[in-house]
Parts: C-alpha cells; sequence; structure tokens
C-alpha cells in the first residue's frame, strides 16, 4: 500500500451515514496511524462528531450558501492532500469536493454515484452486490488497500452530558428511549403511528417498570407525537423532544436498555454507542439501511410492505427502493414490537 501522508474524507450528512463513517474513521486510524486525517461535515453532524480524536473536523453549514463554500475554502487553506474519499453522492457534496486539492480523487462506482458524482472524481470504488449503507462506505478503504474493518465508533461524549443521563436511569429500572420521527422529508412515510408507540410505552412499563425517555428535535410533528405518547402512554414518560443536543442524545442513549425507532439518526447513534436497536422498518429495506448491530431486533415489514402496496417482491426491485406509501408503516403491529422487545428485555 503507498504511503499516505494526508487525507480527506468527504461525507456532509445525514447523521446515520457519519455514524457509518465514523467506524470507517476508526479503520483507517488504527491502519494508517501516521496519516493526518481530516473530515469535510455538515454542521449538524459536526454537532456528534466534535472532539473527535484525532480528525480534523472542517465544518460546512448547508444553509449559509457562498458564506460557507468560502468557510471551507478558507480551512482548506489550499492544502494538497494525497487522496480525498469522497464518501458523500449528490449535488451539494459534488460542490464541496472542488473545493479539495487531491492527487487521487475517489468516489462511488457507476451505480450509486449519484447526481454525476463520477464526473468529479477520477477513481471509484468497487461495485457491490446488495450492500447495506456500511459497506458501501467500507468500500473506500479497501480501494487504498485497507483491509478488515474496526466496529469501534467510540463517539467522543462529554463527562456533562454523561452525567445528565445518568440521571434517567436506575439500577431497579431499565431506561428505554423512543425517538419516534424520522426526519421531515417529501414523501418519507417512514414514521409509526404515535398511538403504538403509546401503547408499546405502556407494556414497557407495566411488564419491566421501564422508564420511558422520548427523544427527538423541535419540530412540530415530533412534539406531537411525544405530546401523544405522554398523554397516551404510562405515568412517567419523561418528554425529552427538543431539549437535547446530539452529544446529549448519544449520551442517553449509551445508558438506555435499547432504543425503539424508525428507521432514523439515532438507531445509528446506537449502534455506535453499543445499545441495542429495536428499528421499525417497513417502506425501506433493513439489509440496507438498518442498524448494523441489531438486524436480528429489527421488526422486518418491508417485504409485506412491499407486496401489499407495490404487488412486488424484494427480487423485483431494486435494491434500496423505497415504499411511498403513508399507510405502509402501519402494516407493523404492536404485538410484533412487543414480542421482539421481550426478546431482548425477559
Amino acid at each position: 500500500m503507498t504511503a499516505i501522508d494526508k487525507l480527506c474524507v468527504l461525507r456532509l450528512s445525514a447523521i446515520g451515514d457519519c455514524c457509518h463513517t465514523l467506524a470507517v474513521v476508526r479503520t483507517l486510524q488504527q491502519h494508517l496511524p501516521d496519516t493526518e486525517l481530516t473530515w469535510v461535515i455538515g454542521k449538524t453532524e459536526a454537532g456528534l462528531m466534535a472532539g473527535l480524536d484525532g480528525v480534523e473536523l472542517i465544518v460546512f453549514d448547508k444553509a449559509g450558501g457562498r458564506r460557507a463554500i468560502r468557510d471551507v475554502q478558507s480551512a482548506l487553506g489550499g492544502r494538497e492532500f494525497d487522496v480525498l474519499l469522497n464518501m458523500h453522492a449528490s449535488w451539494r457534496a459534488n460542490r464541496v469536493s472542488r473545493l479539495v486539492r487531491a492527487q487521487r480523487r475517489i468516489g462511488f462506482d457507476r451505480d450509486r454515484a449519484r447526481d454525476l458524482q463520477w464526473l468529479f472524481t477520477d477513481e471509484h470504488i468497487a461495485p457491490q452486490h446488495q450492500p447495506h449503507v456500511i459497506d458501501g462506505l467500507f468500500g473506500f478503504a479497501e480501494r487504498i488497500g485497507v483491509r478488515g474493518r474496526t466496529l469501534d465508533w467510540r463517539l467522543p461524549l462529554d463527562d456533562e452530558h454523561r452525567e445528565f443521563a445518568a440521571t434517567l436511569a436506575d439500577a431497579g429500572q431499565p431506561l428505554v428511549v423512543i425517538s419516534p420521527c424520522s426526519s421531515i422529508r417529501a414523501r418519507n412515510f417512514r414514521n409509526w403511528p404515535a398511538s403504538r408507540y403509546a401503547d408499546v410505552a405502556q407494556h414497557l412499563a407495566d411488564r419491566y417498570g421501564a422508564r420511558i425517555a422520548v427523544t427527538g428535535g423541535g419540530s412540530a410533528l415530533e412534539m406531537e407525537y411525544a405530546s401523544e405518547i405522554v398523554d397516551s402512554g404510562p405515568d412517567g414518560v419523561v418528554d425529552l423532544v427538543g431539549k437535547t443536543s446530539l452529544k446529549g442524545l448519544a449520551a442517553i442513549i449509551e445508558r438506555a436498555a435499547l432504543v425503539l425507532c424508525p428507521d432514523s439518526g439515532p438507531a445509528h447513534i446506537a449502534t455506535a454507542v453499543g445499545t441495542p436497536v429495536v428499528g421499525l422498518y417497513a417502506t425501506s429495506n433493513p439489509g440496507r439501511t438498518g442498524p448494523v448491530s441489531s438486524q436480528d431486533t429489527t421488526v422486518n415489514a418491508y417485504p409485506r410492505a412491499l407486496e401489499q402496496f407495490m404487488g412486488k417482491t424484494i427480487d423485483e426491485v431494486r435494491w434500496g427502493q423505497r415504499v411511498r406509501h403513508p399507510d405502509a408503516m402501519g402494516v407493523i403491529t404492536v404485538d410484533e414490537v412487543t414480542a421482539v422487545i421481550d426478546g431482548l428485555l425477559a
């Protein structure tokens, strides 16, 4: 393997994908201990990764317009890298990648190089058959000769966040985090009904005496979900929606017995801190985007949703096909979810 003095990773978002990228970065650190690592990352995601040992973070604020481009350019300072790993296929990432001077510019293979990423790179990772997202990202490490994977995330969490998380946990009362909402996007449809989360919360309280914490951002939808779970669920549900930073959320998840959530960032934060995930998947394929370490505890209703709403089987659709129907998550039942939870906690 050719020596690499300076390496730049480009992965701006989203939270889950950046958690996957962190596993690759840790692997690079193990195999290339003398290499200077720089990561160009989105502002929100940098809030979780800030303080990452041995890695320079250059923050791109997508809301900053031209100023954001100038800030990245200034932080790069005209440096030339031996390698750019462009691990983000999007028009925005393409534009940012042009700011990075590098002798080798590596991107996704042609099938996965969305938004014409292949025009902005001169090398490509090897094609893969039905990969998980993390497999694709590890393809970049393999392209530069790094073999083996270090699934050791070690998120940089602060003592103050861990101290707050400790106040929520009790030795005789398992802490369960419910993060009910995925990111708000057009025709996303990844959210399970709030009433069913409330039913599961009641089961957790009745059978295990669990303490329930509901988490999420500050959007109106997330607050509405939290309100319904608090009002319809068991007594004592803690509403933390809009009240934690990403590091604070990660510290809470680290103390939890399990996390219940749809296809969303908290599933991958939980993976990074070693907490089991009960993932709810119907509109997306957990084989591609599910929590890496919790595939066995994922409620996989994706095949049923494909058949019911698209009349297709997994073999008849492209890998990663989404089920774009507002009722798709409804195929997941409360009994399915509580059965998986009982398998973890009983």
